[in-house]
């Protein structure tokens, strides 16, 4: 698995792509087929060593901002003319706000549409919520102005480390201040929210729990007239709808599936939470 994520990055840099986005839709192509090859105990191994990998990674990250924010061969280039530094780290932040909004409130527009039922729509107290926690940004903006204002992590032309300054202040501003300030606005905006406890049986070592799922029983207990109207992404995969999913999961069966293997492909393996909800979905029909 290691190794074809970082294959995947290497060819995206090679062709010169985007290798963010390369890793991240080979994590959902890996989910949806290789995870699905591998036995539970390399499931549960592979699990834990892909998170103990990105809270390391997150802190080398957050570290290399740290030392980035404090480095006096950049600054030294803005000492005479602070007032333009402030004046293009105030735009940046005016339009990271303006773009974000953008895109937060009209999707969410067009997704209430999509909804009749009012829990199922996103309040605008959410939607706030939303636009807020997105503002925060933080080691790919330095990564992607250090590459376009610098060469070989060094610049000497006043535009461009008034940029990277920039750039800091941003990142630095976002991170400080809208991160201490979203758990009150949450309690502000939301005060009545209830978190659900994970239960009991979720705290073992060899669980894999999967979230924003809920339960698949429940969706079709609580379905009218006994119309199977699958609300998660779990019951949405094994009894899927006449839509473009449908007609995806027709092709992913006839052509991918045998080539890739994926669920159906896989010997029973006792205990397989995959395994446990595909069996239960026929008993609950």
């Amino acid at each position: 698995m290691m190794l074809m994520a970082y294959l995947s990055y290497i060819m995206a840099e090679l062709f010169y792509l985007s290798g963010i986005l390369t890793v991240f839709f080979c994590g959902i192509v890996m989910s949806h087929y290789t995870w699905h090859n591998v036995t539970e105990s390399s499931r549960i191994t592979s699990k834990h060593a892909f998170a103990t990998l990105s809270f390391v990674c997150e802190t080398f990250i957050f570290l290399h901002v740290g030392m980035d924010a404090l480095d006096i061969e950049t600054w030294k280039f803005v000492n005479d003319r602070p007032g333009t530094s402030i004046i293009v780290s105030s735009v940046l932040l005016a339009l990271v706000m303006a773009g974000r909004a953008a895109f937060v409130f009209p999707l969410s527009f067009l997704s209430n549409l999509a909804h009749k039922s009012a829990n199922e729509k996103i309040s605008f107290r959410q939607q706030i919520i939303i636009w807020w926690a997105g503002l925060m940004r933080g080691a790919v903006s330095m990564a992607l102005a250090y590459n376009q204002f610098t060469r070989a992590g060094h610049t000497q032309l006043r535009c461009n480390a008034i940029m990277i300054t920039s750039t800091i202040t941003v990142v630095l501003f976002s991170s400080v201040v809208f991160g201490l300030m979203t758990k009150p606005l949450i309690r502000f905006l939301l005060p009545h929210s209830k978190v659900t406890s994970a239960p009991s049986g979720s705290s073992s070592p060899k669980s894999i729990t999967v979230p924003f799922l809920g339960s698949t029983q429940d969706s079709f207990e609580d379905s009218p007239k006994g119309v199977q109207q699958p609300s998660s992404i779990r019951a949405l995969l094994t009894t899927p709808t006449h839509t473009v999913h449908y007609y995806w999961r027709k092709f992913d069966n006839a052509f991918m599936r045998p080539v890739f293997g994926g669920r159906g492909f896989v010997p029973f393996i006792p205990g397989s939470p995959a395994e446990r909800s595909e069996h239960k979905l026929p008993q609950l029909q």
